[in-house]
């Protein structure tokens, strides 16, 4: 059920944050399946960089529901620029090491495409996100 406010109907925030919960748990499957099973290269990087942008707008969408779509997508572009831009120190590498799984998370080393492959997969998750609200 819609709730009306002036002239613009507003989705419960319950739906959107079920959406984003949903759709995160998907983006995180893909994820995991091309981490474990495509090639090393630049494909499977790339596709990589691009859904942890995706899942990281997805969980500020989850984090703040009633946040505008371009406010969700500038803090998560700030997130990633922050993790690649982190890389830098050469502490993620280390931490990696000790703890495997932190490499999914805080990546190892720096590569400035990167920084582009976040901005394509938050505007991806940005763009499906305007379709499915509307």
């Amino acid at each position: 059920m819609a709730i009306e406010t002036g002239a613009r109907v507003r989705r419960p925030v319950s739906r959107r944050r079920l959406v984003s919960a949903v759709t995160g748990v998907g983006v995180v499957a893909a994820g995991l399946a091309v981490h474990a099973f495509a090639p090393d290269g630049f494909a499977s990087d790339a596709a990589g960089d691009a859904l942890y942008a995706a899942l990281i707008y997805l969980l500020g969408v989850f984090i703040r529901p009633r946040a505008a779509s371009w406010i969700v997508a500038v803090a998560a572009l700030g997130w990633c620029a922050a993790v690649e831009l982190f890389q830098l120190t050469g502490l993620p590498e280390v931490w990696g090491a000790a703890f495997t799984p932190l490499m999914l998370v805080f990546g190892t080393v720096f590569a400035p495409q990167d920084l582009l492959l976040y901005a394509a997969g938050v505007a991806a998750a940005w763009a499906i996100d305007a379709l499915v609200r509307r």
